[in-house]
C-alpha cells in the first residue's frame, strides 16, 4: 500500500495591489500602491533620483500628505510621455486614484483638494493655413 504523504504547501500571502491611471497633460502614469513603509519609486528610480528634490517631488507627494499617508504604502509609478512638469501631475492623480481604490473614504478629502480631477488643459493643436495655434500671418491690405 501506498502512504499517503502529506504535503504542507506553504500559502505566500500577495500584498493587495491597487491599480490606477492618472492623467496631466500627454502624460500617462501607471500607478500600484500596496501596503509598505513609504517607498516611492517612478520609473524604477527612487521619487529624488527622477523629479528631483524640489517642487515636482513635492508635487507627487501631495495626495499622500493630504490623507497622511506618507509611510502607509509602497507606491511604483511607470509614467510615460510629456515632460516632467506634466509627469508628475499625472502620478498626482493617478495615486490620489489609487488611495480612493483602497480606502474609500480618502475620497471626500481627496476631492475637496482637487487631486481626483483630471486636469483638462492641454496644447492647443495648430490650424491650417497658419503659423501657429492662434498666430496669423501680418495682415497686408494691399
Amino acid at each position: 500500500m501506498a502512504e499517503e504523504q502529506e504535503t504542507q504547501e506553504t500559502i505566500v500571502e500577495q500584498p493587495t495591489v491597487h491599480w490606477a491611471t492618472g492623467k496631466r497633460k500627454t502624460a500617462v502614469a501607471s500607478v500600484r500602491l500596496m501596503e509598505g513603509k513609504g517607498e516611492i519609486l517612478v520609473n524604477g528610480k527612487t521619487l529624488e533620483e527622477y523629479f528631483g528634490t524640489g517642487t515636482l517631488s513635492l508635487i507627487v507627494k501631495q495626495p499622500l500628505e493630504t490623507v497622511d499617508r506618507l509611510t502607509k504604502y509602497d507606491i511604483r509609478v511607470k509614467v510615460i510621455g510629456g515632460g516632467m512638469s506634466g509627469q508628475a501631475g499625472a502620478a498626482r492623480h493617478g495615486i490620489s486614484k489609487a488611495l480612493v481604490t483602497a480606502e474609500e473614504d480618502l475620497r471626500q478629502q481627496l476631492k475637496r483638494s482637487g487631486f481626483l480631477t483630471r486636469d483638462p488643459r492641454m496644447k492647443e493643436r495648430k490650424k491650417y493655413g497658419q503659423p501657429g495655434a492662434r498666430a496669423r500671418f501680418q495682415f497686408s491690405k494691399r
